[in-house]
């Protein structure tokens, strides 16, 4: 978990490190970040869309990253620095109040069990209680946290951090820069059964499971591999919390899912496509490129490319809200109806 400094930097640094402008004391300084409804005295904070200008109104912070269109809303605070993009900018700024979390030492734990023939590269750090099994290979520079167990004939590329309790299953592939947090599961068995002689007969999983560089996926998500195909997550896509990939589901590059979202087995989802909180996909689908499906939606057709989809089940943006609209007017259309009918039964 990353630490604050406690570092009090003046808001005119603040503005050179982001390229902004300040309006008010550039001398005023600050020592942490915090939400517009949540900032103290002594916080930076930002304002980037219309929607929470009501929360500057009464905000504390001691200064305000801000649009150069919100640069005149009302508010307390009139310390502020304008720039663009002040997310951007936020970001950008957080390594300079917090302390990111740094490996504990080089080397290998001496409570790690690791297979004789497994290659640990350069400059590796496995923590205590880890396991290596036979012929892994461990890019350098990555950061293997405690508990985890990494099977047979797995490849992790270069840099790459697990947090803790990560479990890769044998033969699975991750690339370079990859971060798997607590809990993540990789390669295991999809949900795969033929009927047969009374009993739900397992169908052996022999298909890989395949990580791209820079993925990052999060706490207690798992990725199944392949049945006799491959799973593929590609480059650059980011998982939440919660997220569910079945068998030989073929991800693109840089996607985003939010956490619950669940796909089911052999589906495809193209490069840059955004998949919102709960969404549910189901089997052997397409969601074409850059598509992005609301929160709680259930996809059971395909999504063409560049589309907004939600809803149950899923459908174009504007006609889920139409039909939504619809069925919120039916109490009352039924009620007029029973009156026109002489049906309309007491109170």
């Amino acid at each position: 978990m990353a630490v604050p400094t406690g570092i009090p930097i003046r808001l005119a640094d603040v503005a050179a490190a982001v390229g902004g402008a300040v309006v008010g004391d550039g001398e005023v300084t600050v020592v942490g970040v915090a939400s517009l409804d949540r900032a103290s005295a002594t916080d930076l904070s930002f304002l980037s869309s219309p929607k929470y200008a009501k929360q500057l109104v009464d905000s504390q912070a001691a200064a305000v990253l801000v649009t150069p269109e919100l640069a005149e809303s009302p508010g307390a605070c009139r310390n502020r620095v304008i720039v663009a993009r002040p997310n951007e900018a936020m970001v950008a700024l957080l390594p300079k109040f917090y302390r990111m979390p740094s490996r504990p030492f080089t080397g290998v734990h001496p409570t790690a069990v690791i297979a004789p023939d497994a290659e640990i590269g350069d400059g590796v750090c496995v923590e205590a209680l880890c396991v290596i099994g036979a012929g892994a290979r461990i890019g350098s520079g990555c950061w293997i946290g405690p508990h985890c167990v990494i099977g047979d004939a797995v490849r992790v590329g270069a840099r790459s951090r697990f947090v803790s309790h990560v479990t890769l299953y044998p033969g699975s592939t991750v690339g370079e820069r990859v971060i798997l947090h607590a809990g993540v599961r990789i390669g295991s068995d999809g949900f795969g059964y033929v009927y047969a002689n009374g009993a739900h007969q397992k169908m052996p999983h022999v298909g890989a499971c395949r990580i791209g560089d820079d993925v990052e996926i999060g706490a207690n998500s798992t990725v199944d591999r392949g049945s006799i195909d491959a799973t593929e997550i590609g480059a650059g896509s980011k998982l939440d919390n919660l997220v569910h990939v079945g068998h030989n589901v073929r991800v693109g590059r840089l996607c985003l899912f939010a956490a619950g979202t669940a796909i089911a087995g052999s589906s495809r989802i193209e490069d840059g496509v955004t998949l919102a909180g709960q969404v549910g996909v189901g089997g052997h689908l397409t969601i074409g490129t850059r598509a992005t499906i609301t929160a709680q939606a259930g996809v059971i057709g395909s999504v063409p490319a560049g589309e907004t989809w939600g809803g149950f089940p899923a459908r174009p943006h504007r006609e889920m809200l139409r039909v939504q609209a619809a069925a919120s007017r039916l109490p009352a259309l039924l009620k007029r109806i029973e009156r026109l009918l002489g049906r309309e039964e007491p109170g």
